[in-house]
């Protein structure tokens, strides 16, 4: 598989993700995550840092926008190589790779508890930083 098409699945997959993670945060839909000792979906999705800077608006929106963007950037490269839509989706997977440590961080140092579609997110980022990282192509395309 082509390594910009590895980069789009995973941004639809996380889009995916993150809608869903929002539907259940604005409904009564039904969480489908197991819960146990160290796995607590639940748990985390209510904890105060599910919600952006208190604000009410769930981490998981973020997620939508962050994964669209991933998948748009992963279609233009598939479309075309250009210097600065590689270097665009170098610097948004990585800020995307930041965030998802410090989410991370708060799971298992704050919490105490994974989430398993956070972590599912969490591995699609950094699938996606890595495409941006190792394409061989990168460095040697045109504007």
């Amino acid at each position: 598989m082509r390594p910009q098409l590895l980069a789009l699945v995973a941004g639809l997959a996380g889009t995916g993700i993150s809608i869903y993670l929002t539907v259940v945060h604005y409904s009564v839909v039904p969480l489908a995550c197991p819960a146990n000792a160290v796995i607590n979906c639940e748990q985390v999705l209510s904890s105060p840092y599910a919600v952006i800077g208190g604000s009410g608006v769930p981490t998981s929106a973020g997620g939508i926008i962050w994964f669209a963007v991933s998948a748009g950037l992963a279609f233009g490269l598939l479309r075309r190589r250009s210097r600065h839509l590689a270097t665009a989706q170098l610097l948004w997977s990585a800020v995307g790779l930041v965030t998802a440590l410090y989410l991370v961080y708060v799971e298992i140092v704050q919490l105490g508890a994974l989430c398993v579609w956070c972590s599912a997110a969490h591995v699609l980022v950094l699938l996606i930083f890595l495409v941006a990282l190792t394409r061989p192509e990168r460095g040697r395309v045109s504007s």
